[in-house]
């Protein structure tokens, strides 16, 4: 929790007097009008208070919920660091702002946030392993939510033969059967997490381009060897 109290101004602008990030704090002020505000994660509530010459109490109830978001596929979840989530406000159906009101959120990571619908956009990678899930957050609970994706990581080779040694220095491609580009890299070992589907990947080497297709399935990591010659 963080709480602030604010008195307003004769020209009408509130004044900060008072903060503290106790679960229950006491405030001792003069009596007046002052204007209370409460911040919970990403839930919020203010009110105005009039304090009175006596010892006096205020509750606040903050309508706001728990969301603990992981990503599995199929029955293994997804190591911590490989995905992040960014969290929107409304479902992904819903017209208005599109702009994230968290961004690469963590496995693990407790969010506060208000009662209500929101919709997380969840990355395995940094291709094109992208989940999007609507999501429910009520009152006073938390919510564990689970992104399944469909995906797998695939390591590149470029081989003389098969079960070859890689050649290093290699420029790396990866594209979708209608030739857009997937992914770009270099190296001898270059790992890409890709969306379950059929892909085509193009290796430059030493002036000269070789190039294979492959298939990705859900959850079967493996190497992908393009031949060299």
């Amino acid at each position: 929790l963080h709480w602030r109290v604010y008195r307003t101004e004769q020209n009408g602008v509130p004044r900060l007097v008072k903060e503290d990030k106790a679960p229950a704090p006491t405030f001792v002020l003069p009596p007046g009008a002052y204007i209370v505000s409460v911040g919970f994660g990403l839930a919020s509530m203010t009110k105005a208070v009039q304090v009175r010459a006596d010892a006096m109490k205020e509750v606040f109830e903050i309508p706001a919920g728990g969301l603990r978001i992981e990503g599995r596929v199929g029955d293994a979840r997804i190591p911590q660091g490989q995905i992040s989530f960014d969290l929107y406000k409304g479902s992904q159906f819903e017209p208005g702002d599109k702009r994230p009101i968290a961004n690469a959120i963590m496995t693990g990571d407790i969010m506060l946030v208000p009662e209500g619908t929101y919709h997380v956009v969840s990355n395995y990678g940094d291709a094109n392993a992208t989940v999007r899930s609507d999501i429910r957050v009520e009152v006073g609970k938390l919510t564990d939510a689970t992104i399944n994706h469909r995906a797998a990581i695939i390591t590149l080779k470029l081989v003389n033969e098969r079960g070859g040694e890689a050649r290093a220095n290699t420029q790396w491609s990866v594209l979708t059967p209608g030739g857009d580009v997937i992914k770009e890299s270099i190296g001898a070992f270059p790992r890409v997490i890709l969306a379950e589907g059929d892909y085509r990947a193009i290796a430059r080497n030493d002036n000269k381009t070789y190039e294979g297709e492959f298939r990705v399935v859900p959850g079967v990591d493996r190497e992908v060897e393009v031949l060299g010659r």
